[in-house]
């Protein structure tokens, strides 16, 4: 009676774990597109209702054409934060990826961590070859109707770690005088930690995966303190360039996964942005 019983429990407990295990492989792979829309006080009228496509962290995952052919014609620029592949990633994955997204808007891509441990000089020959614009600590200027959207590109730094990152970007930084908007790509958000000023209206990075498996009462994986804050979604951050303003900062789950595919309470995400002026 008692092996019986034992046995029951060890099949229950095995089911439990078979049912989690399914979940969180669900998770990992799931395609959702989270769509918002970003007030901005300092945003160009002209460009209200101006939409972008963010997907940051996708690693090995293949893009959903089903998903996103039909933002073609229905977004404005898509801009890629990051971890676009990783070591031992089939590259033709990242080509077919890139190929999608730059069928869909154009398209602006930063460096992840995960893209300097893959073969980097492929990588950005994918990049560059695809028609999407690789940005390494650079501005670029989006005009719409003779008014400007500035939009800086931070590389991540080749040795990763706080320390390595470089200030701000500052050989191509236009005049402050001539930005009316800016946002800001960047990989790593804690890049954001060791900056004297950050003058941008909207910050996008990722990196953080919202933690990728947050278990009950154990929490995040994270052991830098500074993501046990800023872990996923929407943040407001100080500017500290003397006009008193914040930033609004979105860190993203990401589309993909890190070491295992596995995600428990911070599903896969991508996003469409719909920048709005700030009503006076």
């Amino acid at each position: 009676m008692v092996t019986v019983w034992l046995w029951g429990l060890v099949g229950s407990v095995l089911l439990i774990v078979v049912i989690i295990a399914v979940i969180m492989v669900s998770n990992a792979f799931r395609n959702r597109i989270i769509t918002e829309e970003i007030i901005l006080k300092s945003l160009p009228d002209v460009f209200d209702g101006f939409r972008i496509l963010f997907i940051t962290d996708i690693h090995r995952r293949r893009l959903p054409s089903a998903l996103l052919n039909p933002l073609k014609g229905k977004v404005d620029v898509v801009l890629l934060g990051g971890d676009l592949t990783e070591k031992n990633s089939p590259l033709d994955r990242l080509a077919d990826n890139m190929t999608l997204v730059t069928s869909i808007a154009p398209t602006y891509v930063v460096h992840g961590n995960h893209d300097y441990r893959a073969d980097i000089s492929r990588v950005d020959q994918i990049i560059n070859g695809s028609g999407a614009r690789l940005l390494m600590d650079e501005n670029v200027r989006i005009e719409r109707e003779g008014a400007s959207l500035w939009l800086t590109g931070v590389d991540f730094p080749k040795k990763g770690g706080k320390t390595s990152y470089r200030p701000f970007p500052r050989l191509t930084m236009p005049d402050a005088l001539d930005v009316t908007c800016r946002i800001i790509l960047v990989h790593d958000p804690l890049w954001l930690s060791i900056q004297k000023s950050v003058p941008a209206d909207l910050i996008l990075a990722g990196h953080t995966h919202g933690g990728q498996v947050i278990l009950p009462f154990l929490g995040r994986r994270h052991v830098e303190n500074f993501y046990h804050k800023y872990d996923a979604g929407m943040f407001q951050w100080p500017r500290k360039d003397g006009t008193g303003r914040e930033a609004k900062l979105l860190i993203s789950r990401g589309f993909g996964t890190s070491h295992l595919p596995i995600r428990w309470g911070s599903p896969a995400e991508m996003h469409v942005l719909t920048l709005r002026k700030e009503k006076e």
